[in-house]
């Protein structure tokens, strides 16, 4: 099978190919075949591929197809190839598998939007982008995936370009991230100058020779990639784009914050684990601004009234998570994480789509309420989700977040604040998301009765996709059970090959052994999980039992919840202090510096020749009488001159 590696980012390609080049021309049926197969036959490969890996020695788990040479000039040599290790594998499954049940979800939601084929030919062109980002086996083919993923961000977040939110939404996006993609740039070059290649086993083996550990340098090549994983990922400060993303279809959104784009920051950093590891000030960077991340998108997701808005600073926050993890230099448990994640806010955007299909494209909480009883599936699987995302125990999100809240803990690298900014975190995702459940689907319905009307549950081309991810959201962490439960954790044995090597640059003392170790991880566990039951019971209180107490609390810090409701005017200060002033530079170098000087200088030189052209020109009359008269004028004026010298 690993001839056929090629085939896995292939199939996706041809389906884009497909519906795009036949656009209008195919039936809708057709165009979902084509869309929904191309994406299975990617994850039938990358299946098959997976057990072929798992065969092979934990030390030789490394499938490598170079495809041709695509850059040979001079000393930079970059081959057009992909590579599978236990790491890429696992992205794969998770693009594939989580993408294909987001295109079957697609097939149900987007049927009667008269973009259909368009649609879907923009699904399949970001599947094959995300799956070149994650099988490159070099930088530079990475960069390709990492830009294509943003174009297809682009042209799906504005998918709805009738829509000025919608078009001015995609350009965020766009903008934002060319921002952080600049400093992806600028590390890869500084990659290549000192190491010679932009290979990925060059230049994890080259860097313990090249790099000095600590240096200046190898830390500021880690600062520009992670600028890089800032925009990708959704991070402070450039968070931004994120929360409007939403303005595209809401099955965009499931496939952007779960299965794509927003991964491909945590990716590459847990891909360049060896220098990370070898630059222990960026690692702190990573971990702060993870964690900071993490708490500010929780507190903003306490009072947004948009149920997809919600969800969108949600993931903000949970990748905050899985930077505080790669931070503290967990790079399996930010890994871990981000599988689960994609388990679970699929699935929750995927029910928010239900629930918008089934209000008639009504978004706003406060105007939802009862819906238990008209959409049983999509409740009890948002259910699951949420019970997932908060972390309660026996589900999936409970081992993945409770092991990133004891690597910050424990690890040589993390430090008991960095635990208890996640800690608090915990808490106010669970009670922001069950303030969604409780507003949505429980207490009096708050909808018109027009809407009420037409409230169904979504056709099975939705519910089932919905129900497997529900499923996934419940057992996918099982294969990550902390140690301390007597079990084997076999996603960090899977992951361990890939993070080995960056073993070597890490502290020999722990806080884990100054920490009184097993009992000191147990306690952390349960004080978590009371305190996340804790915060679903207040919004059990607030949004169910007595909703005049939230009445009352928003009313008596009316300051503090206009702050939150307005995202802390970060859009409003960056509008001020950057995207104003840079607009009327671009403005005062348009209508001074471009058309004053510039024009009026090739334009002044335009006009004196036009003059002196058509002052000459009267001079030609066609007239030998006139040309007889100049040239005895002429002769005259020249003998004058030679008589009188």
């Amino acid at each position: 099978m690993a001839d056929y590696l090629y085939l896995i980012p292939l199939f996706p390609l041809i389906g884009f190919l497909i519906n795009g080049l036949l656009l209008g021309k195919l039936s809708r049926s057709m165009v979902n075949l084509v869309a929904c197969a191309s994406v299975a036959a990617s994850f039938v490969v990358s299946l098959l591929l997976f057990f072929d890996l798992k065969s092979l020695p934990p030390d030789s788990r490394v499938i490598e197809q170079v495809l041709f040479t695509w850059i040979p000039s001079g000393t930079l040599h970059v081959n057009f190839g992909f590579l599978l290790d236990p790491l890429s594998a696992v992205m794969i499954l998770v693009v594939t598998g989580v993408g294909f049940l987001i295109h079957v979800y697609s097939t149900g939601y987007m049927k009667h939007d008269p973009g259909f084929g368009r649609y879907f030919a923009y699904l399949n062109l970001f599947t094959f982008s995300m799956l070149t980002l994650v099988l490159a086996n070099n930088y530079l083919l990475m960069f390709v995936g990492w830009e294509g993923v943003g174009l297809c961000s682009y042209l799906l977040i504005g998918f709805w370009f009738e829509k000025k939110s919608a078009s001015d939404a995609g350009k965020k996006a766009f903008i934002v991230n060319r921002i952080g993609d600049f400093g992806f740039l600028i590390g890869m070059f500084l990659i290549f100058w000192h190491v010679g290649s932009l290979d990925f086993r060059v230049v994890m083996e080259q860097a313990p020779i090249v790099f000095i550990a600590g240096s200046g340098l190898v830390t500021a090549i880690c600062l520009l990639l992670f600028v890089g994983a800032t925009g990708k990922s959704a991070q402070i400060p450039l968070y931004v784009w994120l929360p409007d993303a939403m303005e595209g279809p809401t099955p965009v959104s499931a496939l952007i914050h779960a299965a794509t784009m927003v991964t491909a920051g945590v990716y590459m950093i847990a891909r360049t684990n060896i220098l990370y590891m070898m630059a222990p000030d960026a690692l702190m960077v990573v971990a702060i601004i993870g964690a900071a991340t993490a708490l500010f998108a929780a507190t903003i997701g306490l009072a947004q009234n948009d149920i997809k808005r919600v969800l969108a600073y949600s993931t903000v926050s949970q990748l905050g998570y899985m930077f505080l993890a790669c931070g503290v230099a967990s790079f399996t448990a930010g890994i871990f994480h981000l599988m689960t994640h994609a388990f679970f806010k699929a699935l929750l955007f995927l029910g928010a789509g239900s629930v918008i299909h089934a209000m008639s494209e009504q978004q706003d909480m406060r105007y939802m309420g009862g819906l238990k009883k008209y959409l049983p599936i999509t409740y009890i699987t948002f259910l699951l989700a949420t019970l997932a995302i908060s972390g309660i125990p026996g589900f999936s999100g409970f081992f993945s977040k409770d092991e990133i809240l004891w690597k910050s803990f424990s690890s040589a690298n993390g430090h008991p604040i960095l635990w208890a900014i996640g800690f608090v975190t915990a808490g106010l995702t669970a009670f922001y998301m069950f303030r969604l459940v409780y507003m949505t689907f429980h207490g009096k319905e708050r909808m018109d009765d027009e809407t009420r009307k037409h409230i169904h549950e979504s056709p099975y081309s939705m519910t089932v996709p919905l129900m497997v991810l529900g499923v996934l959201s419940v057992i996918g962490g099982w294969i990550g059970i902390p140690h301390i439960f007597g079990a084997t954790n076999y996603f960090e044995h899977w992951l361990e090959p890939v993070m080995a090597a960056g073993k070597h640059f890490a502290p020999v003392h722990t806080a884990a052994a100054e920490s009184g170790g097993a009992s000191t991880e147990w306690m952390l566990m349960i004080l978590t999980v009371v305190f996340v039951l804790a915060a679903i019971f207040i919004a059990y209180l607030f949004y169910n039992k007595r909703t005049e107490l939230a009445t009352a609390w928003r009313q008596r810090l009316t300051g503090v919840h206009n702050l939150l409701l307005n995202k802390y005017y970060v859009d409003e200060i960056y509008g001020a202090i950057i995207v104003r002033p840079v607009i009327n530079l671009s403005l005062f170098l348009w209508k001074v510096v471009d058309v004053v000087f510039i024009d009026g200088f090739i334009n002044g030189f335009a006009t004196m020749y036009d003059g002196s052209s058509e002052f000459m020109s009267k001079m030609q009359t066609g007239r030998v009488r006139s040309y007889a008269t100049l040239f005895v004028i002429g002769v005259v004026i020249l003998i004058a001159y030679m008589v009188m010298e």
